[in-house]
């Protein structure tokens, strides 16, 4: 019987994915060691953590009043100049932070104004680079690219951070600046040698009315919509992180070091699964996983808000971030296959209005019940309400459970008719 399994690190076949992916990675640890030096310089500056959350409003404000635009960008503006244009100028901000930063000009709302234009290039630039990636591998490649990227986007995560703190401990916050324009320079090179396919389909003009068309789309894909409704759920009821300071002084007693071994968990889960899904692949019953990689998500999150012992709370803190990886590749297997090329970057923007809106609302809500309930408790029910609200998305949209990923048939298909698929 023939076996359709994808072979280990095919996606990597592709040149384009593995140039996509290299600069990616680069540019991801520099922006990891940015974000590190924004929030020490800014804390430096005013000792006051709510300047802190000033940040995340600079970064938040930008996001939400440009995705939607974003994606029509994507969908009518050559994506790869797109994504020069973002590259660059998020580049021009690192060298802005770092010049201020190294001549001793630098002031809290100079790093706020930074922040929100460099937040505003990303917007401007994620649809795009999200949209082009199954341009650049063959449909059956296309889950084990995803995941590839989240092995990635997870240690850029850990080394970047890590490598920021000995770069700021050793020669100040404008270096890690510097590092992070250096970086932007890696992916700009990158995507410069990149050669990928043009967009399928008819491209509409940038206008209010495309935009309202790219919301139309989702809304009317129960499938599409299903994944986006699970994704900002999941992440509204079960924001453990935002709570692991008071876990780790008042629940567990580990201390600062032992909450830093607690942020990093979900961090140690999502690699092994992103490795794993790399190498073995999603399967084909991919609506089923989505929704027990969900449930898992909750229960792993209900058991942790339970736990007094430290490393039951590691090892189930681990265990959120690998379920939250399957449901994140599943997530985006499905949305990237059931999407037209066309519309594929306006289904994007609209997404980030979900997965952005999903945490930022979470972190409100688990401050609230905490107060209310209690850390543990609050936790507790945080997980089981994303079970619960799973099972109800799950029994209202029987296209999710029922949904195979369509690269079975494909695949049938092109053997059927004697057609190869070539990666780019």
């Amino acid at each position: 019987m023939h076996n359709d399994r994808v072979p280990p690190l095919a996606a990597f076949r592709s040149r384009d994915y593995r140039l996509l992916w290299f600069g990616n990675f680069i540019s991801l640890t520099g922006t990891q060691m940015h974000t590190a030096a924004v929030a020490w310089q800014v804390y430096e500056l005013t000792k006051d953590p709510l300047a802190l959350g000033g940040i995340g409003a600079a970064r938040l404000v930008p996001l939400v009043l440009l995705a939607l635009g974003s994606g029509v960008l994507a969908d009518a503006l050559d994506r790869r100049k797109l994504m020069l244009v973002s590259q660059a100028v998020m580049l021009l901000c690192a060298l802005a932070l770092g010049a201020a930063s190294s001549f001793g000009s630098i002031s809290i709302w100079l790093i706020y104004a930074i922040t929100a234009v460099s937040s505003a290039a990303s917007t401007l630039g994620m649809p795009a680079r999200q949209a082009i990636i199954p341009s650049l591998v063959p449909r059956e490649h296309l889950a084990q690219a995803l995941s590839l990227n989240i092995v990635g986007w997870q240690l850029a995560t850990v080394i970047g951070p890590s490598l920021g703190g000995i770069v700021i401990a050793a020669w100040g916050v404008a270096a890690a600046y510097w590092l992070d324009a250096a970086s932007f320079l890696v992916i700009i090179f990158t995507i410069l040698l990149m050669r990928p396919q043009p967009v399928a389909g008819e491209r509409r003009p940038v206008s209010l009315a495309a935009a309202i068309e790219g919301l139309r789309f989702v809304r009317r894909k129960p499938l599409i919509w299903s994944t986006m409704i699970l994704d900002f759920l999941a992440t509204f009821f079960s924001a453990a992180t935002t709570l692991l300071p008071l876990f780790a002084t008042d629940i567990l007693a580990v201390g600062p070091q032992g909450m830093g071994l607690l942020f990093a968990a979900p961090s140690v889960g999502a690699v092994i699964a992103s490795v794993y899904l790399s190498w073995r692949g999603a399967g084909r019953r991919q609506g089923p996983l989505l929704i027990w990689a969900v449930v898992v998500y909750g229960l792993c999150t209900a058991a942790f808000g339970a736990s007094t012992s430290f490393w039951f709370s590691l090892l189930m803190l681990a265990g959120t971030g690998a379920a939250d990886t399957v449901s994140m590749v599943v997530r985006g297997t499905i949305r990237n296959l059931e999407t037209p090329d066309e519309m594929r970057g306006r289904m994007v923007s609209v997404n980030m209005l979900f997965f952005a809106g999903g945490p930022q609302l979470g972190e409100i809500e688990a401050g609230v019940a905490a107060r209310l309930l209690g850390g543990p408790l609050s936790v507790v029910v945080g997980g089981l309400a994303c079970v619960v609200s799973t099972g109800l998305v799950a029994w209202r949209t029987p296209q999710l459970r029922r949904y195979t990923d369509g690269l079975a048939i494909t695949a049938a298909n092109e053997r059927a008719e004697g057609a190869g698929v070539v990666s780019t």
